[in-house]
């Protein structure tokens, strides 16, 4: 994973590690590791900052360099 672009994708948006990590419900430290490459970003925090930050899983994993805005659909549509 690209950690690096978690932390971009948090500052682009002018957002605290407390602020996503709330987002995520987790906690500041635990997200503080995932940004610093410490411990793996789960699949489902994965899929909810792609879906936060409209931008795809491969973007953020760091496949893509491309940030296009990524459609989700909900599971109730």
């Amino acid at each position: 994973m690209h950690y690096q672009r978690l932390k971009d994708l948090r500052e682009d948006h002018d957002l605290k590690q407390r602020e996503i990590a709330d987002l995520l419900h987790t906690t500041q430290q635990q997200y503080n590791k995932y940004e610093q490459g410490i411990r793996e970003l789960p699949i489902h925090h994965l899929i909810t900052l792609a879906r936060f930050y409209k931008t795809s899983t491969d973007y953020i994993l760091g496949l893509t360099n491309q940030q296009k805005p990524y459609r989700f659909t909900d599971d109730n549509e």
